[in-house]
């Protein structure tokens, strides 16, 4: 006899072919299993939860109503797409979850047919579907397209000029907002809902439209029956921002209130044209600590599910938390000091800065071009901006870097978080581009610290500088040296030698000097913390190339343009012929995995230094014998 699931009915779901076997009915009981196959998978992962527990119920509605994968599904974001990785065949295998090879946290096209586009940045959803709605409409397919966006995705310039253009185009596409920055309010209730469902329902839609023929013949008519249908619409609801995009507006729904779920998604897969549903969902909702403190539970490392307490993080000073405490130490100094985040005042150290220094401290929402842009102007008329923003980040707002700052050498420094590899959140978030894309920019100061200290100091020296300046600094926890609280400007573009040696010579760029000293004791190398990235220290750099058979670069950064890619010009610039091996992270987007486990894997631990170091002297060795 064989013990009962604790999950019959999800047990049975291999895909939403399954699901929509069941009878309505079953539904609340499937959402109920799901919430708790969730939790309990995610606290022996972690992962991003508050977020996923907020959509069961509305991922339950869609893969139900719509026939997936036929019909397209586009999520934005991808943190709330655990239950649908659920219900799309990948239960088994959530215990892999942000594991290396195993179940990717966010979308992605090539882990399953349901994963309909990739996504880790923001505000992507409604371009992506529109495109896929156009495309089905130029090749006569007759399938849906719905895109899922959350109401911080909103704050981006990227969803209102694509909801914009979809309005133009007339496509047919549907987007639900995914309102999950309240309760449900008052107005979200019974005649809320019920109001959805008529106007989302076959005879509001037919008389409508039947009104627009017959009384378009009499325009004077047909405007006063224009004007009637959008007052008394915006009394009711916040209909009219979406309706004068182009949109009908339907909502706002209760989004774990299944059956109204069911009922107005189904009315909506028969519509035409631009719809846009607001359904109202609770980040966390069933889980009572996710619930009290959403933020908290948003990316959590592995819990107890039952009281929710979640596992101790690694002892020691995270770079984040030393900029963090350097920024609050410096806005005490310098009144002109303004702190700016595009929406990550947790990730980026910020919470006790915008509590002490309110009105010093700007979350702009997910909006990093208009961050950066900001940080200009307020660099204009004499302020000193800082910038708190994810390396991944920082790549969209590119052009404003480049024309608003660096081309009119403007004073904004940039604390520049998650640079290098992070770990679990895989390609979409590893920070292994911004040297390349920083050290070409003129007029930018590019520096990457070795420890704790150096990062403070150096967000130090950035501030002072006048002019665009970054401190590229990675996940997590350092060398754990002792942080100085004295501030002292370090000289720009000025390398530090930190052992002698003979023959060949370890140029380190930040975060990979203690691996390249480690390494370098055992053979007796010269180790240098170059510390800049731009300017480099290229009166350093040509006299070890003059002085060293062997030079080999270290950087946690892709290696083409990166800092090993400077060094090669400086040599080349002088004349200078050493052999010259680059080490850094290849040309591939990095798949995910502890940080410890991708940088062994990419040669860039003591063991993998030393195992280049042995093969190249040897090859050098061996030319020399020929």
């Amino acid at each position: 006899m064989t013990a009962e699931t604790p999950y019959p009915l999800l047990s049975g779901i291999g895909s939403p072919a399954d699901l929509r076997q069941l009878a309505e009915d079953d539904l609340l009981a499937l959402a109920d299993e799901l919430r708790r196959y969730l939790i309990d998978t995610v606290s022996r992962t972690g992962g991003h939860l508050s977020s996923s527990l907020g959509v069961v119920e509305l991922t339950i509605a869609l893969h139900y109503i719509f026939d997936t994968p036929e019909d397209r599904l586009v999520w934005d974001v991808g943190h709330q797409t655990y239950p649908h990785k659920i219900l799309t065949g990948r239960r088994e295998r959530m215990n892999t979850l942000r594991q290396k090879g195993g179940l990717a946290g966010f979308p992605r096209r090539d882990e399953s047919e349901y994963d309909t586009f990739g996504a880790g940045h923001s505000s992507t959803s409604v371009s992506a579907a529109l495109g896929m709605a156009v495309a089905a409409a130029r090749t006569g397919a007759e399938r849906k397209v719905v895109a899922i966006i959350g109401d911080g995705a909103l704050s981006a310039g990227m969803a209102y000029e694509a909801l914009n253009n979809a309005g133009d185009t007339h496509a047919d596409i549907l987007v639900i907002l995914n309102d999950n920055d309240m309760s449900i309010s008052p107005n979200v209730g019974a005649m809320s809902n019920y109001l959805a469902r008529i106007l989302s329902g076959k005879v509001f839609t037919s008389v409508r439209e039947g009104s627009k023929t017959v009384l378009s013949t009499l325009p004077p008519v047909w405007e006063f029956a224009k004007r009637w249908e959008e007052h008394a619409k915006g009394m009711l609801m916040p209909s009219t921002l979406f309706e004068e995009m182009g949109f009908q507006y339907f909502g706002p729904i209760d989004g774990h209130d299944l059956p109204t779920l069911v009922r107005t998604l189904r009315n909506l897969r028969r519509n035409k044209g631009p719809r846009f549903l607001h359904v109202v969902t609770r980040k966390g909702k069933g889980y009572e600590p996710a619930e009290g403190d959403p933020c908290v539970y948003h990316g959590v490392t592995p819990f107890d599910p039952t009281t929710g307490k979640m596992e101790k993080k690694p002892s020691g000073k995270t770079y984040t938390q030393v900029f963090g405490e350097w920024l609050n130490d410096m806005a005490a100094r310098d009144v002109r000091l303004v702190g700016i985040t595009p929406a990550m005042r947790e990730g980026s150290g910020m919470v006790e800065f915008s509590r002490r220094f309110e009105n010093r401290y700007f979350d702009v929402g997910i909006a990093e071009q208009h961050a950066l842009t900001f940080a200009a102007g307020l660099a204009c008329d004499g302020m000193k901006p800082v910038v708190a923003i994810y390396s991944t980040f920082l790549q969209r707002a590119y052009d404003q870097l480049i024309h608003d700052i660096c081309l009119q050498n403007l004073p904004v420094l940039f604390g520049i978080d998650r640079a290098g590899v992070v770990g679990a959140d895989g390609p979409t978030h590893h920070g292994t581009f911004d040297l390349s894309y920083l050290r070409c920019l003129p007029n930018m100061v590019v520096m990457a610290p070795s420890d704790e200290n150096e990062c403070r100091q150096m967000l130090f020296t950035g501030f002072q500088h006048d002019g665009p300046a970054a401190v590229r600094y990675p996940r997590g926890t350092g060398p754990g040296v002792t942080i100085e609280s004295a501030m002292q400007a370090l000289p720009i573009g000025k390398a530090e030698v930190r052992r002698e040696g003979a023959r060949v010579a370890l140029l380190a760029f930040g975060s990979l000097l203690a691996p390249a000293l480690e390494a370098g004791s055992a053979f007796d190398c010269t180790v240098v913390n170059m510390r800049f990235v731009k300017p480099l220290d290229e009166e350093l750099v040509r006299e070890l190339g003059r002085t060293h058979e062997l030079l080999i670069t270290l950087e946690e950064n892709a290696v083409a343009g990166g800092a090993g890619s400077a060094v090669n010009e400086c040599l080349a610039a002088a004349g200078l012929t050493p052999h010259v091996v680059n080490l850094g992270l290849p040309d591939e987007f990095l798949g995910q995995g502890s940080r410890e486990e991708i940088l062994a894997e990419c040669g860039l631990d003591a063991a993998g230094i030393r195992r280049t170091i042995l093969r190249h002297v040897s090859l050098h060795s061996a030319r020399d014998a020929v």
